[in-house]
Parts: structure tokens; C-alpha cells; sequence
């Protein structure tokens, strides 16, 4: 969607089961091994009682959904706030959203409410991204 195709409160989400390769995949990627999602003796001992998901891996799907459905392919990210509200584990089904909250056309820049919640409607993930969309 071009900005002028765009309103405040347009709305667009993408969902995914959080699997067990999914966690390994992210980790061997990124390099980010950290016990609390690799090993699940370690993990049973923090206050989550088990291996978590990285934040940062649900935080993705807000990518996902700017760049394929809302603005959509073509669009450019230019940056994201996040704040990580409570844990995601697996085996968990996260919908991220993203709703258009403001507009400026003639810097041709949208700002878009994201969250990310679990199949509870607990939110997970909470922010704040600012991209640009593509022209036409």
C-alpha cells in the first residue's frame, strides 16, 4: 500500500506457533545461545520454569507483517520500540499486529502501533514502528 492508500486504524496481523526449531534456528543465526532458550535444565531454574522463546524472534513477526501485509512488500523500515511484556514459550501461537496510528504524508512516513500477544491475548510484545512506504 502506498501512503495515500493508507488511514489511521488500518490494521493488518500475522500469526505463528513458536516451535522448538524455530528457538534453535534464531539462536544459530544470531549467535545468541543464551541457556534461558538453548538449554532446558538451566532454563527450568528461572522464574519462566522452562526454556523461552528470544523476545527479539517474536518481535520478527512485526516485520513480517510490515513488510508483506501492511504497508506491505516494499516497504522500508526505518525503526522499531520495543518493550517485552512477558515471556513466550514454546509451543505458544503469537499474532503480531500493526496498526497505522499516524501519518506523514508529505515525508512520506508511517507510524504504527505494534503488539504481539499469545493465543491467551496476553500481550507479549509492545511498540512503537516508523516506516516508509513504498511509493507506488
Amino acid at each position: 500500500m502506498t501512503i495515500q492508500e493508507m488511514k489511521i486504524g488500518d490494521s493488518a496481523s500475522t500469526v505463528k506457533t513458536i516451535g522448538e526449531s524455530d528457538v534453535y534456528l534464531f539462536a544459530g543465526i544470531t549467535g545468541d545461545l543464551n541457556p534461558a532458550h538453548t538449554d532446558e535444565v538451566s532454563a527450568s531454574q528461572t522464574p519462566f520454569g522452562g526454556r523461552i522463546a528470544h523476545g527479539i524472534l517474536s518481535a520478527g513477526l512485526i516485520s513480517a507483517v510490515l513488510g508483506m501485509r501492511l504497508p506491505g512488500p516494499g516497504t522500508i523500515y526505518l525503526g522499531q520500540e520495543l518493550k517485552f511484556t512477558k515471556p513466550v514459550h514454546i509451543g505458544d501461537t503469537v499474532t503480531a499486529t500493526a496498526t497505522v496510528s499516524e501519518i506523514v504524508a508529505e515525508k512520506n512516513i508511517v507510524k504504527l502501533e505494534t503488539i504481539c500477544t499469545n493465543q491467551n491475548g496476553d500481550v507479549v510484545v509492545k511498540g512503537m514502528a516508523t516506516v516508509m512506504p513504498p511509493k507506488h
